[in-house]
């Protein structure tokens, strides 16, 4: 067999495998290939009539590794043609190949199976496959993997020196064909940190050799997450576990990587399959109640913090009862709509480690909310550090009543954010979670009623009845009071019919729950300059052109104004009193 044209990928590191792999039939047979091909055909006349023969020839063989019988010649011909034959009861099923493409191993057949340094290197595929869920590797016999569009089996050569160039050009290929991620492209289960070192080889080869090692490939884990590379931990960690799950230190170190992702959840599962394994050790037990901190939970993380004395201190145990008490305090004035001591006992809550709870994390929203500080509100719910998890493993991990709660608290932000459509979904999902909580009944029947009277006004508005628009979108605020896009989308209709006072008055109860809405800004400072109220509308169109500053209109608006106050403190038409 020769090497293709073409410079080999990724997987010429199966190269110095190569004699260990099946050579295909070609038109230029060696002479051992022939020698085999003649005893098949002479022992097929004897297998016809004995059926002992018969079953055996019905099973292949691989003329690679039969040596060949010396003293015996026979002239070169054409190779023998194979003739169809149907599988009977008694044949052997075909086994599915490892990676579930091609693949002609047979559950009994006993030339193509085969141990050692091939059956690890399917191993190793299917890992890769399992935790990273590449299809790069197939089989394209049943014991050749290759990459696609790659020839996969290199021939050693003499010495191993065709290995070696192989394996060369494969790492060097490897590393000029770059992942998405940044990583350098290896095929195989274990991770590779792409470098410009020439010493990329060595780290693939270092990766290979360790695979049999779990410690090894925990090692390598814990470098990544020194290094910050949290996802990289987590796959050799899991790569670990898969080889040795038994060792609860991998459990517990995968679990600070999929922390430092913000996976807490999952964290905790690991956590305590490593409790579960060793009850007595304490690096899982402190590292499992620092995350029912974070997740508001300080009952548990008290109960662990104690189980690990060596680790925790009482500084530790300090903080989880600090979180129980203000948490604690925070609901009772919640109940007596305390709004005040409701937000300063929640942000106590999280300063002191619950900085993931999403009951904590609701509490200080709905405050704000009802303090009529929306943005800060939205901000606290959708910011970059708020807690992000999936409805099942929320529900799951805080109960049903806890998680319906966060969801009608998100429901009505998402209102007051003008985001009725996500309001209206979320709140019905709480329905489904809790449908006899009459608190989340209200909250689901308020967010319909004012997406409905929003859609109808926005209808109205475009068909210009402006009047009937205006009477619509009171009707939301009826139902959502103080909500600014309904009060802006209010403030335009008023505009429209002239009513310029009351439309400032929309536009400045908008503002006061959302500073930064920009738009109801905007229409306040058109309807000041309607009114001829100079000074008021500049200090609108000063904030917006620092908001918006490439707006063309912003800034010509703002020159205009300041044209106009320049002329009326130089003693112009004097301005209409400002009520």
């Amino acid at each position: 067999m020769t090497e293709s044209r073409d410079p080999p990928t990724g997987c010429a590191m199966f190269g110095i495998y190569s004699g260990m792999f099946r050579r295909r039939r070609s038109a230029s047979m060696t002479s051992l290939h022939r020698i085999n091909a003649t005893e098949a055909e002479a022992a097929a006349p004897a297998a016809q009539a004995n059926p002992a023969h018969r079953k055996a020839a019905a099973v292949p063989h691989d003329s690679s590794l039969r040596p060949a019988r010396s003293g015996r010649r026979t002239a070169p011909g054409p190779a023998p043609r194979r003739r169809p034959r149907t599988r009977g009861a008694a044949d052997p099923v075909p086994a599915k190949a490892a990676n579930g493409v091609g693949g002609a191993r047979t559950a009994a057949d006993p030339a193509s199976e085969y141990t050692g340094m091939a059956a690890e290197l399917d191993k190793m595929i299917l890992d890769h496959q399992r935790v990273k869920g590449t299809t790069q590797l197939v089989r394209a016999t049943s014991g050749n993997m290759m990459l696609h569009r790659n020839l996969g089996n290199l021939n050693a050569g003499a010495g191993g020196a065709s290995a070696r160039s192989s394996l060369e050009r494969g790492v060097k290929q490897a590393n000029e064909r770059k992942a998405p991620n940044g990583y350098a492209f290896s095929g195989m289960g274990n991770i590779v940190k792409e470098s410009n070192k020439p010493a990329a080889g060595g780290d693939l080869c270092r990766a290979l050799s360790h695979r049999t090692d779990p410690e090894k490939l925990k090692e390598m884990g814990n470098e990544e997450y020194r290094q910050g590379h949290y996802a990289e931990a987590v796959a050799l960690y899991d790569q670990a576990i898969m080889m040795d799950a038994r060792r609860p230190a991998y459990w517990s170190n995968k679990a600070a990587a999929l922390a430092a992702l913000g996976r807490l959840i999952e964290a905790v599962a690991d956590c305590k399959e490593a409790v579960r394994i060793d009850p007595s050790y304490e690096r899982a037990h402190h590292r499992l109640g620092g995350l029912y901190l974070r997740l508001g939970e300080p009952d548990k993380a008290i109960y662990h913090f104690k189980q690990s004395s060596k680790e925790s201190t009482v500084a530790d145990v300090s903080r989880a009862q600090s979180v129980k008490s203000r948490i604690a305090k925070s609901s009772d004035a919640r109940r007596l709509k305390d709004w005040i001591t409701v937000l300063q006992e929640a942000q106590a809550a999280v300063s002191d480690g619950a900085d993931c709870a999403p009951q904590v994390m609701a509490l200080q929203a709905e405050a704000l909310l009802r303090l009529q500080r929306h943005d800060e509100a939205d901000a606290v719910l959708a910011g970059a550090g708020a807690p992000r998890f999936g409805v099942d493993e929320s529900t799951k991990f805080f109960g049903t009543f806890g998680h319906a709660y966060v969801l009608i608290v998100r429901a009505q932000v998402d209102m007051a954010a003008g985001r009725f459509e996500d309001a209206v979904a979320t709140a019905q999902t709480a329905f489904q979670l809790d449908p006899s909580n009459r608190e989340v009944t209200i909250v689901q029947r308020r967010a319909k009623a004012a997406a409905a009277a929003r859609l109808r006004g926005n209808d109205l508005f475009k068909a210009g009845k402006f009047a009937e628009a205006c009477a619509a979108y009171g009707e939301g605020l009826d139902r959502e009071p103080g909500n600014a896009v309904l009060l802006c989308n209010r403030a335009a209709c008023h505009a429209k019919l002239g009513r310029h006072e009351k439309a400032v008055e929309d536009c400045s109860a908008a503002l006061a729950a959302r500073p930064s809405y920009s738009k109801a800004r905007l229409r306040r400072a058109d309807c000041n300059v309607k009114l001829e109220r100079w000074e008021a509308s500049l200090r609108d169109y000063q904030v917006l052109i620092q908001e918006l500053p490439e707006n063309e209109d912003v800034k010509k608006a703002l020159s205009e104004v300041e044209t106009k106050l320049k002329s009326q403190r130089n003693g112009g038409a004097p301005a209409r009193p400002q009520h």
